[in-house]
Formats: C-alpha cells, sequence, structure tokens
C-alpha cells in the first residue's frame, strides 16, 4: 500500500525575474509569501503506525528555511533565475528525509499560484 504524508512551511522572500521580458511586472523586484510542501514516501513502520516523525520533516526542512527566509532569493547561489519552477527544483534536489523518500515538492507563489515538481 502506498502510504504518502506531506508538511508544509513558509518562508518570505523576495525575487525579480531576470529573463522575462522588459515591462512584465515580475523583472520588478518583489517578495512573496512562499508555502512549500513537502511529501515524503515509505514504509509505513508497523510497529510506531508511521512513515517517518513529522519533525524529522522539520529538521530536514530547517536549513533550507534558514537559507531562503527573508532573503533576496536572486542572490541565494542557483536561484539567479527564482522561478516558482526553479525554486521547487532546488528545494527538491536539496532536502533530504531520513527513513522517507520525498516525492515532490510544491511552492506556493500566490494563494492561487503553484509549482509541483515530482521526483524521477
Amino acid at each position: 500500500m502506498r502510504t504518502e504524508i506531506a508538511r508544509d512551511f513558509r518562508f518570505e522572500s523576495a525575487h525579480l525575474l531576470p529573463h522575462v521580458p522588459e515591462g512584465h511586472k515580475c523583472r520588478r523586484l518583489h517578495g512573496h509569501s512562499f508555502r512549500v510542501t513537502v511529501v515524503v514516501a515509505g514504509d509505513v513502520d508497523p510497529h510506531v503506525g508511521w512513515i517517518v516523525d513529522f519533525g524529522t520533516i522539520d529538521r530536514a526542512w530547517a536549513p533550507l528555511g534558514e537559507l531562503l527566509d527573508h532573503r533576496h532569493l536572486n542572490d541565494v547561489a542557483g536561484l539567479e533565475n527564482p522561478t516558482s519552477e526553479n525554486i521547487a527544483r532546488f528545494i527538491l534536489e536539496r532536502i533530504a528525509v531520513p527513513g522517507a523518500r520525498v516525492q515532490s515538492v510544491t511552492v506556493h507563489e500566490t494563494c492561487t499560484a503553484r509549482c509541483t515538481v515530482h521526483a524521477d
């Protein structure tokens, strides 16, 4: 039986998109209250009854949260073009949850716009 759990995190950051056309509103410096959903999968431990403790996911997120929160994302190495797609990929490539496999990362840029990247 396939089982997944998810944890949501938030960070506040500014960015601009350097490769969009001149005059596009996203080319100007602006900020977002980003929400990130990390989905992990694995076998449910029959004794404990979970894949991993949610606290394990929290600890895996902590260094990334520190790296991204209240930053100008264009200044973060690897996020020179910080689109939602690139931010989600950046997080997926860097987060490791002991005892589980990270299935996907969703970056919610606004309450109505988001991007999900899935592990291969």
